[in-house]
This record gives C-alpha cells, sequence and structure tokens, in this order.
C-alpha cells in the first residue's frame, strides 16, 4: 500500500517568543516493510540554524534555533510510504513469555533495536503495582508471546474507554489507569507497563495511521493525529512486532512508523524551550491518504 502523508503543527503564542530551540522527530525512519519517498519538512519562519542528526533510538531527530521574536510556528511534514500489505502469521510456532524474556536478557546486541533497552523501567513509566497486578492473570509465561499480547490490548480494547477530554499529555500513567480513559498514548503506555512486568521487550512506537479505510472496514481510532502503539520483541527471529492496544490489533499496513523510545518522551514530535510567550495553543493536521486516492482527488 502507497501512501501520501501530511502533518502540519501550528503553534500560536501569546506572547513573541525569542531565542528558542526545538527538537523535531516527524521525519520516519527506516522499517522492516516501510519504505519513504520524497520527504520534506518546512519550517516557517526559517530558523537560524537547522541540524539533522540521529537519535539515542530509532529516530531521526531535527533540532532547529529560532533566534528573532514570532508569534507563529508552522511546521509541515510531508512524504510518501510504501508499506508492505503481508499480515504476521499467528499459527506459525511462537516463542513463549519465558523464552522470549530469556532470549531478552542474554541478548549482547547493544544497537538502538536491542530488546535491552526495552526491558526496564523509563522516564515516564515506572512499575505501576496496579498495573502489575492487572495484567498478571493474562500474562501466563508458558503462553505464546504474540498471541497474548494481542489478548491483553483486546482486552483493553473492551475494558477501556478512548476520551481525548480525559488525559492530558502529561497524565501519569497510574491516573490513566485508574480512571480506565485516555488515547493512545495513555493506552500504549498501561500496555508497556504490564508487558515489561513480566520480562518482555516492550517499546512505544509512533506514526500514523490510514485516514479513510478500505470498504466495508471500520475506521481505526487515532487517525486524525500522530498515533501510538507497542512493539513487542517477539525473540531474534521475528524481532519487533506492533500490538496496537487502542484498537486491540496487530500492526499493519495502516500503520506507518515513525520512530521508537522508551516512552513518549523521546518520540514526541515536538519539544523544546524558548524565552517569552506565557500561554500557546496547537494546532495538528494529519491525512493518510491511499495515494492512488489522493492523486485522484487532488
Amino acid at each position: 500500500m502507497k501512501y501520501r502523508v501530511s502533518h502540519i503543527i501550528r503553534v500560536d503564542y501569546a506572547r513573541p517568543i525569542r531565542m528558542a530551540h526545538f527538537n523535531l522527530r516527524l521525519w520516519p525512519i527506516m522499517w522492516p516493510g516501510q519504505t519513504v519517498h520524497d520527504y520534506e519538512l518546512v519550517i516557517e519562519p526559517r530558523p537560524s540554524l537547522r541540524q539533522e542528526l540521529p537519535g539515542p533510538y530509532p529516530l531521526n531527530l531535527t533540532r532547529i534555533e529560532i533566534a528573532r521574536p514570532i508569534r507563529t510556528l508552522e511546521i509541515r511534514s510531508t512524504f510518501v510510504a510504501t508499506v508492505d500489505d503481508a499480515q504476521l502469521d499467528l499459527a506459525g510456532e511462537e516463542l513463549s513469555i519465558a523464552q522470549v524474556a530469556r532470549a531478552a536478557l542474554g541478548s549482547t546486541d547493544l544497537t538502538e533495536r536491542s530488546p535491552v533497552h526495552y526491558l526496564y523501567p523509563s522516564p515516564l513509566l515506572p512499575e505501576v503495582a496496579e498495573i502489575v497486578e492487572w495484567a498478571a492473570p493474562h500474562l501466563d509465561a508458558a503462553q505464546p508471546c504474540i498471541a497474548t499480547a494481542l489478548a491483553l490490548s483486546q482486552q483493553m480494547r473492551r475494558d477501556f474507554k478512548y476520551d481525548q477530554d480525559a488525559t492530558e499529555a502529561d497524565t501519569p500513567v497510574s491516573e490513566a489507569f485508574a480512571i480506565r480513559r485516555g488515547v493512545c498514548q495513555d493506552f500504549a503506555h498501561i500496555l508497556i507497563v504490564a508487558l515489561r512486568s513480566v520480562g518482555l521487550p516492550a517499546s512505544y512506537m509512533s506514526g500514523y495511521l490510514r485516514t479513510y479505510p478500505p470498504p466495508g472496514q471500520p475506521r481505526l481510532v487515532g487517525a486524525d493525529a500522530m498515533h501510538a502503539w507497542v512493539g513487542v520483541w517477539a525473540g531474534p527471529q521475528r524481532g519487533w512486532i506492533g500490538v496496537d492496544p487502542t484498537n486491540g490489533v496487530l500492526a499493519s499496513a495502516d500503520h506507518l512508523v515513525v520512530a521508537m523510545g522508551r516512552d513518549y518522551a523521546d518520540i514526541s514530535p515536538i519539544d523544546g524551550i524558548f524565552v517569552g510567550g506565557r500561554s500557546q495553543k496547537t494546532f495538528n493536521s494529519v491525512d493518510v491518504s491511499p495515494f492512488d486516492t489522493a492523486a485522484v482527488e487532488g
């Protein structure tokens, strides 16, 4: 499947800001089954300094500096992506949770995609006793890794409510779990804590969902903004597999990967510091359209 992707971020400040430094994580990484073409990142006003840097995890970092006062910052990220339509076969032989946990602990790989980076609590994701207790009956160590993680995500789909007004970007994972409400970021965080509690490497995946579903299929929740799901390391042979707890499905050709990190703090699309401004309003617009449809409509 081929897509045209457009993501616009506009930030309006109540008062002019100056001496601003921002980190952008919008350029999609290389990922198995996914290729990216014609990437373009336009920033207005034009920054006085722009650097493209590798990230500490699988992500592409753009660092910008703005040295003059501004009231508005607009970022436009566009690209074309081709995603493999192949589906994961869960009927084949699969390692158990215990086998994957042992393999991860024994890994000597220290590259950015190594499972060892995603085994333990991270800045936004401490161990939460309530989540561990809730997840324990669903995560039998003898059961197959991915099938069990998928089943737990489907349980979340039934028990948790998608509610854009329930949480903020900085809501602790424990609070989102307690109210059983939130958005894709919250659900990904909760599932990561649960999986790490039994020794499974679990990462935070950031990307996009197809905006318009194929005929006869439901529209996936989270398609109007950047989406988040969970990467589960299923052993050295299968590697990283995406599990989407917001929709209770495996990541598929409808999911476009931008970045992978330990939690949201590692891969947020924009963060930084600035002087002045006080308050701000942020507007996001995301469109992920099948390439042929976009060509006809455009």
